[in-house]
């Protein structure tokens, strides 16, 4: 019998405050931001910090929980990670999204698949964005699919390409 699958939800993106000069991000932002988004207290799972900026969001730090989001997110160390990441561009908007476990899950979530989902989406992000600021478990990948995953496609992709994106679901 196979187990039962964990499935997350996205929330966000989220609009992080920053202090006066809004360049910083300190820890005294966190209680700001919870009390505007109170239904994210006490949910825990995957998160990620980018800067919207010229149209698009750019990936620039994750992170995971083992407590709860109001606990963890508005760390000192996790801010002084913000704050580097921000000051990477001339002009953005500070922005978290959070992949969370669903609200009526019974028991604990599984640490194990929460850290396998932040190992995921390391990997995309750093792909996305080599100066990903995270170290732990962004060791790229050396390998790649012609017309299907970690490439730069110039023109139209390979039939074959295409049909196997959508056999493995790569193309929803």
């Amino acid at each position: 019998m196979a187990k039962k699958k964990l499935t997350f939800e996205v929330l966000g993106p989220y609009a992080v405050p920053t202090s006066e000069d809004s360049r910083v991000i300190g820890t005294e932002e966190g209680p700001t931001f919870f009390s505007r988004n109170s239904h994210l207290r006490g949910r825990r799972g995957a998160y990620v910090f980018g800067v919207r900026s010229g149209g698009g969001i750019m990936p620039v730090y994750v992170g995971k929980t083992k407590r709860s989001y109001d606990k963890e997110c508005f760390t000192a160390d996790k801010c002084l990670k913000y704050t580097k990441g921000l000051s990477s561009y001339a002009k953005g908007t500070p922005v978290l999204f959070f992949v969370a476990t669903p609200r009526k899950q019974k028991g604990p979530p599984n640490a194990k698949v929460i850290k396998d989902l932040e190992d995921f989406l390391i990997q995309n992000g750093k792909a996305r964005n080599p100066d990903l600021l995270n170290k732990r478990g962004a060791k790229e990948a050396n390998w790649a699919i012609r017309g299907v995953l970690r490439t730069s496609q110039v023109g139209q992709p390979p039939k074959a390409a295409g049909a196997f994106k959508r056999m493995m679901g790569f193309s929803k």
